[in-house]
């Protein structure tokens, strides 16, 4: 994680950018007053907001249920040579 100003920011915006985006880097913004920013890439907002769906209750108690569905062997397969398309209007 890295941290910066608001000044340093703006001198080295190009560079902190990079790292975010290539490195993964999460970046903290202080400003004056106490203030802070967080800026992390996309990809990274992306997976939270994801993580974020699939732990819904309701998320969860459905992948928990196709797990044990799973195990138990309650599952449809796509058959060989069967189109996705084909796969899913069987369902």
């Amino acid at each position: 994680m890295l941290t910066t100003n608001y000044t340093e920011l703006r001198k080295n915006l190009k560079g902190f950018l990079d790292s975010v985006i290539d490195d993964s880097e999460t970046l903290i913004i202080n400003r004056e007053g106490g203030q802070a920013v967080v800026m992390l890439s996309l990809d990274e907002f992306n997976s939270i907001k994801e993580t974020e769906y699939l732990m819904q209750p309701a998320m969860i108690k459905a992948i928990k249920k196709g797990i044990k569905d799973s195990k138990e062997g309650k599952v449809v397969k796509q058959r060989d040579g069967e189109s996705v398309a084909d796969f899913l209007d069987r369902l």
